[in-house]
């Protein structure tokens, strides 16, 4: 009797999509450099997404986690830079405090 071997050939990952949410994750995290890796990450993900659909490569669910990982990192630093710009132009133009003179 024959014995039959049965060898399953797993599909690599897309290494841009791999990228891509670790980017998008990091745009998250850091603070006004997270906006251009949050860039980054989208640029990857559109890649990635082309990469596997052309390649035949797995990571489909990375490269859509890398997308929105990174839109919601562009808009959470978008957030915090208009907070910025606003705290700082409001410390600028707040009149300068009086105090009570006491003698």
């Amino acid at each position: 009797m024959e014995e039959q071997s049965y060898h399953i050939e797993q599909q690599q990952t897309s290494k841009k999509a791999t990228t891509s949410l670790v980017l998008g994750i990091l745009a998250c995290v850091i603070p006004l450099v997270g906006f251009i890796l949050g860039i980054i990450a989208v640029v990857f993900s559109k890649k990635a997404n082309n990469e596997i659909t052309n390649q035949k490569l797995d990571g489909h669910g990375l490269a859509v986690a890398g997308m929105v990982t990174g839109i919601v990192g562009i808009v959470l630093n978008a957030l915090y830079f208009i907070f910025l710009i606003i705290a700082i132009v409001t410390a600028i133009l707040a009149p300068a405090p009086t105090y009570p003179a006491y003698y």
